[in-house]
C-alpha cells in the first residue's frame, strides 16, 4: 500500500493544512509533486465547494483507489461516484453538534422562545414541555442516534422512520417511509434527519404536513430538498402545523424574497447545526483515523454506498 496521500487544495488553507497534518500523524506522506501525485492511492477532498473540479483532480491522481469526502452529505459528488473506487464521507462525524442544535430547536419551538425573543413588551404566557413529548424522527443514522441519547432524560416517546423497520435503540417504535403519515400523526415535533435521495426529495409535502397536526413543530436539520417549501409556507400561514425551525433550505442561502422569512412561526438559522469552526477538529480526526486504517488495511469509517448514493 502506497503511503502517498493526495490532499486537494482548499479555498481556505486551514482545511488543507489540517488534513495534511492528519495524514502525516497517521503515518502517511502528503503527495505534492506531480510524480508523487501519480503514485498516491488515496485522495482527501478538502474543499466541499468545488466538486466540479473532480474530473480535473482525479486525472492527476491515476492510482487513487480511495476518496474521502469532507461532509456527510455527498449530493455535489453524485455525478462523480465511480464504483471502481472506495468512497467515504463524514457520516456520523457531525452527529453530536447537529443533534445539539435539534435540542435547541425543539426547546425553542415548544417553549415559544421565538415569540418572546421578538417581543418588545411583556407577553402572555405560553409554551409546552419537551418532557414526555411525542417526537418523530425521519432518518435512522448518526444524528438520530445522537439525538436519542440527548432526549433520554426528557422521557420522550420517540418514533423513528427509516428505510427498514429494524428497531433503533432508544426509540419506542420504528416505521418505514411507506408509513410516514402514520408515524407523524399526533407528534409534538417531527425532526428531519434523512439522507437526500430521489426517494426522500420533498418527503415533507402537503400531505405529510397535514398528517402532523396543528400541535406539531417541523425541525429540518438534513437538507432543504426534503421539504416542499410552498406547502410548508401554506401550512404555517393556515395553522396546519404549529411552526418550523429550519437549519437548511432549498435553495441555500434562502433568498430574501422567500415568504418564510416573514412568518412569525418559522425560524431559520444559516446552516449552523455544524459550523466550519465546530466541524474542522471532528473531520480532521476522521481523516486521521481513516488514513491510519487505509495504511493498515483495516475497514474504513463512513463508507458510501455508491448504488444508494449515500
Amino acid at each position: 500500500m502506497s503511503r502517498l496521500v493526495a490532499v486537494t487544495p482548499d479555498t481556505r488553507p486551514v482545511m488543507y493544512e489540517a488534513f495534511s497534518t492528519a495524514v502525516r500523524d497517521a503515518g502517511g506522506e502528503v503527495a505534492v509533486s506531480a510524480a508523487d501525485l501519480a503514485e498516491a492511492t488515496a485522495l482527501i477532498w478538502a474543499d466541499p465547494y468545488v466538486p466540479h473540479r473532480y474530473p480535473e483532480v482525479i486525472a492527476s491522481v491515476p492510482a487513487v483507489e480511495w476518496v474521502q469526502l469532507p461532509y456527510a452529505g455527498i449530493e455535489p459528488f453524485l455525478d462523480y461516484l465511480d464504483p471502481r473506487l472506495v468512497w467515504t464521507c463524514a457520516k456520523g462525524v457531525y452527529a453530536d453538534p447537529v443533534a445539539e442544535w435539534v435540542m435547541a430547536a425543539l426547546l425553542m419551538g415548544l417553549r415559544d422562545f421565538h415569540l418572546f425573543a421578538g417581543a418588545d413588551s411583556w407577553c402572555a404566557e405560553s409554551g409546552r414541555n419537551l418532557l414526555g413529548a411525542r417526537i418523530t424522527v425521519l432518518g435512522g443514522g448518526g444524528i438520530t442516534r445522537s439525538l436519542l441519547r440527548l432526549l433520554e432524560p426528557w422521557s420522550c416517546d420517540v418514533t423513528v422512520v427509516r428505510r427498514s423497520a429494524e428497531s433503533v435503540e432508544g426509540a419506542a417504535r420504528t416505521f418505514t417511509l411507506a408509513d410516514a403519515h402514520q408515524a407523524v400523526a399526533g407528534a409534538d415535533a417531527v425532526v428531519v434527519a434523512l439522507a437526500l435521495t430521489e426517494e426522500t426529495h420533498h418527503v415533507v409535502d402537503a400531505g405529510l404536513l397535514e398528517a402532523m397536526g396543528p400541535q406539531c413543530w417541523l425541525v429540518n436539520v438534513a437538507r432543504g430538498g426534503h421539504v416542499d417549501h410552498s406547502a410548508l409556507g401554506a401550512a404555517l400561514r393556515s395553522g396546519l402545523i404549529a411552526g418550523a425551525v429550519l437549519d437548511v433550505t432549498d435553495p441555500e442561502p434562502l433568498p430574501d424574497s422567500s415568504e418564510l422569512w416573514g412568518l412569525p412561526n418559522c425560524v431559520i438559522t444559516p446552516h449552523i447545526g455544524n459550523t466550519r469552526e465546530m466541524g474542522l477538529p471532528l473531520i480532521t480526526n476522521r481523516v486521521r483515523e481513516n488514513v491510519r486504517r487505509w495504511l493498515a488495511g483495516e475497514d474504513l469509517l463512513g463508507l458510501v454506498d455508491v448504488a444508494l448514493g449515500y
